[in-house]
């Protein structure tokens, strides 16, 4: 099994270019998404973060209110490390977990935002990925595209501020795939990558 780390900054194009290579038989697992499932209710991390930040992060039925979550750890890093530490476990439990129902000859593709500033998609040696791409655009573009889908200007670049650099991205990429014109270059750029990644693959 080839498990590739796909990540870029927001506005990137990243979930964009997962959605292309699923199309082209990549099993794409949405890294982000298992965030919110393992603190929903029931989730893996749901009694224990509710256990550790205490009921003012709960609903009235005892279930996590994500917007208060939200606002309990944003700006207060040691409050985020300790929401990390239960959460991010719980993720690469999912993700080992969704693996395993795998064939042995998939290529799965780890789409994740934050792949430099955590260890998600490396919970152990027999589910981490052993590659890296990297999806880029040029700092205007991708504030002007988040801004189209209803962010406010101002909260795409506090997160552009708080995520890794393009250069500490591209320290630890394999491919660096390109986002910067129209849907056409970004289809023949996929096209490019795929065959690389089918490389990647070969026995």
């Amino acid at each position: 099994m080839l498990i590739i780390g796909l990540t870029g900054g927001i506005g990137s194009g990243k979930s964009t270019v997962a959605s292309m290579l699923g199309d082209r038989g990549a099993t794409v697992i949405d890294v982000d998404a298992h965030g919110r499932v393992v603190i929903a209710p029931g989730g893996r991390a749901e009694a224990a973060v509710v256990a550790e930040f205490g009921d003012g992060i709960a609903d009235a039925d005892g279930h996590i209110d994500r917007a208060a979550l939200a606002r309990a750890v944003f700006g207060r890093p040691e409050e985020l490390a300790r929401l990390t530490s239960i959460s991010h476990p719980a993720i690469n439990a999912e993700i080992a977990a969704r693996l395993d129902e795998l064939p042995a000859d998939s290529i799965v593709v780890l789409d994740m935002a934050i792949l430099v500033e955590s260890n998600l998609g490396r919970g152990d040696p027999a589910h981490s990925y052993s590659r890296v791409v990297v999806v880029e655009a040029p700092e205007e573009l991708r504030v002007e595209r988040a801004v189209q889908r209803g962010m406010a200007e101002a909260d795409v670049r506090a997160r552009i501020s708080s995520q890794a650099t393009d250069e500490q991205r591209r320290a630890v990429a394999d491919a660096v795939i390109a986002n910067d014109g129209d849907l056409d270059q970004l289809v023949a750029r996929v096209d490019e990558l795929w065959s690389t990644i089918l490389g990647w693959a070969a026995p």
